[in-house]
């Protein structure tokens, strides 16, 4: 090869180099373009963490190696030219948004950190920030097909005990489903009892009770004043014989030193012998609660534990994520909560499709527990997490990237006007 051919190639090198430079950049901004066309394309996506490319160059070509100082003579830094640029990483922004109120009790936001829980086939779970949650044909809580998770007794259709992160499970609420009725155990009377009121004079109050059956029992409770201090009561039933009723009769006594603050009470617990097929009943009476004072008689039943079969006729939700069933029986029951995972590295989780995410080496493991806890965000029920993508960054971003693809382009078509320029030269 002669000197001239030599130097020919040498130059051909250099603008070859130029060329492959240029390649770099168009096809790494167009990766960046991808990513901002996607970001776009899910500015309305429930949920969504937007996406950024992040650039860094190559490795460069060393033409003269640095030296250092050497007597008379002064160091030289090194000569290198660079040999285009790569993608350096694509993370997604996990930045909390706002959200949107849609009054639908099933939808559910995070305010602050945290996903819930969904399970895909087989023992695969995936994680969302993404709240659109709905009940299928069999009641199971679903977000796209995937089954929330979370703690639910379903024998009993309640809030368990034990909310370890490996005692999740799916959720199931049945439209119209029913809670079996319960017999009342206890029996709570409350308010006054007229200081003033004659010996002998009695006052007469109705209250209702329920056996195991759910079938409500119309009670009547005679309360007769026998002294200063002291109330005699009897408790009748409309539809029991008296030797079917059990402690249905005893006193009531004030403090003595006139305080007019209950003191004690003898008799009960009353008991119903019952011939419909329902256990028979046993409850306590507390009087704990009732005064005597000089003001009217307005004694009243307060509390009572029983109650009638239910149908379920709504749901709520709260800040922790349980679940409360509301009855046609007038009774509410915790059915169950909903569960939440945090993450040490939540730039490191996979995405998944669907709005999904899953675990990688760098996310770490799933921390499971309830919202609240652990540095877990509460749950904020009938609201959406809204998608993170701001339009005015994506579009300012799209035309720095769309200015980069162009001067790359430029550079690939002068590299290839100084080859054609360097091919015509004449010997």
């Amino acid at each position: 090869m002669t000197e001239r051919a030599g130097t020919k190639y040498k130059e051909e090198f250099c603008m070859m180099r130029s060329m492959f430079s240029g390649v770099t950049g168009l096809r790494n901004h167009q990766i960046k373009m991808d990513v901002i066309g996607n970001n776009i394309a899910n500015v309305n996506t429930v949920g969504f963490k937007k996406s950024r490319v992040i650039f860094q160059d190559t490795l460069s070509q060393t033409m003269r190696g640095a030296s250092s100082p050497q007597g008379n003579r002064a160091g030289t830094n090194p000569m290198q030219v660079g040999l285009g640029m790569t993608i350096a990483s694509i993370d997604t922004i996990h930045s909390p948004t706002s959200a949107e109120s849609t009054g639908n009790m099933t939808d559910m936001a995070i305010e602050g950190d945290g996903y819930f829980i969904l399970k895909g086939d087989g023992i695969d779970q995936y994680y969302t920030r993404a709240g659109n949650f709905g009940f299928d044909e069999h009641g199971n809580l679903n977000s796209n097909g995937l089954m929330v998770l979370g703690w639910q007794d379903k024998e009993n259709y309640m809030v368990p005990n034990d909310k370890s992160p490996q005692s999740i499970d799916t959720i199931q609420i049945r439209k119209g489903m029913m809670i079996p009725a319960e017999a009342t155990t206890e029996v709570k009377f409350d308010k006054n009892l007229n200081a003033e009121t004659p010996v002998d004079e009695s006052y007469s109050l109705p209250f209702k009770v329920y056996d195991s059956l759910g079938c409500a029992h119309n009670l009547s409770i005679v309360l007769t004043k026998t002294a200063a201090n002291e109330w005699e009561y009897r408790i009748t039933h409309a539809d029991v014989t008296e030797t079917d009723l059990g402690g249905n009769t005893g006193t009531i006594s004030f403090d003595g030193s006139g305080s007019g603050k209950y003191d004690s009470a003898t008799g009960g617990p009353l008991t119903l012998n019952l011939s419909n097929g329902a256990a028979n009943i046993s409850l306590t009476i507390d009087f704990s609660n009732v005064t005597q004072y000089a003001k009217e008689t307005n004694i009243d039943m307060t509390y009572q534990n029983g109650y009638a079969a239910g149908t379920l006729t709504g749901i709520t939700t709260d800040t922790s994520g349980v679940i409360t069933g509301i009855f046609d029986n007038g009774h509410s029951r915790q059915l169950a909560q909903v569960a939440i995972a945090n993450f040490d590295n939540p730039a490191g989780l996979i995405k998944a499709g669907r709005n999904t995410y899953r675990y990688s080496n760098n996310s770490g493991e799933p921390q499971i527990g309830e919202s609240g806890t652990g540095g877990r965000g509460t749950i904020a029920p009938g609201y959406l997490e809204m998608s993170n993508v701001d339009l005015s960054e994506e579009f300012t971003q799209m035309i720095i990237t769309q200015r980069g693809f162009q001067a790359n382009s430029r550079i690939i078509t002068a590299s290839d006007e100084m080859l054609q320029e360097l091919v015509n030269i004449k010997r």
